[in-house]
């Protein structure tokens, strides 16, 4: 896996990203969505240059994209300007062999680098692998929500998690 590529996603990643998150969508809890999304759907996010607003691809040697990550609105209102929301999706062949954990990296070093000040993950429960993720690189459990979604068949819990910028800007 250490010869994936991470870089900027640009709009020829998005087939790529959509079958990753579409799998995401059928069989996993990783995302409240229940049909499966088009090729677009993160078109406007590959687009904004919306300092703090990156998406992020990691690619293996042929192109094809193995997982990405993302920083985007919060909550759509000014107040909430200095916060991102942060994801990643890994196509199911890429998991556990650290590739998450490099894409974050970027992604907040870069995030950073645009001086957020609050990044806040959403983690469906339950999910050990997702918080031993966002636990490395910072982020703190600070509340859950009860039983607000319902996918394959049963209620799910929500985690908030949430990084501070490391200089506390």
């Amino acid at each position: 896996m250490t010869a994936a590529q991470i870089r900027s996603a640009t709009p020829a990643d998005l087939p790529g990203m959509a079958v990753i998150y579409n799998d995401a969508v059928r069989h996993t809890v990783a995302t409240f969505d229940l049909e499966p999304r088009p090729d677009d759907h993160y078109a406007d996010r590959v687009a904004s240059t919306r300092p703090g607003d990156h998406v992020l691809v990691a690619v293996a040697p042929g192109g094809d994209v193995l997982g990405y990550a993302f920083s985007g609105t919060y909550r759509p209102r000014a107040a909430y300007d200095g916060t991102r929301e942060v994801s990643v999706y890994l196509a199911e062949d890429a998991r556990g062999q650290g590739l998450g954990r490099r894409l974050y990296a970027e992604l907040l070093r870069r995030v950073d680098a645009d001086g957020v000040h609050t990044c806040v993950a959403v983690i469906a429960q339950p999910n050990p692998a997702s918080e031993a993720l966002h636990r490395a690189h910072g982020f703190e459990h600070v509340g859950t929500l009860r039983e607000v979604g319902y996918k394959l068949g049963r209620r799910v819990d929500t985690a908030f998690w949430q990084r501070p910028h490391p200089d506390g800007r």
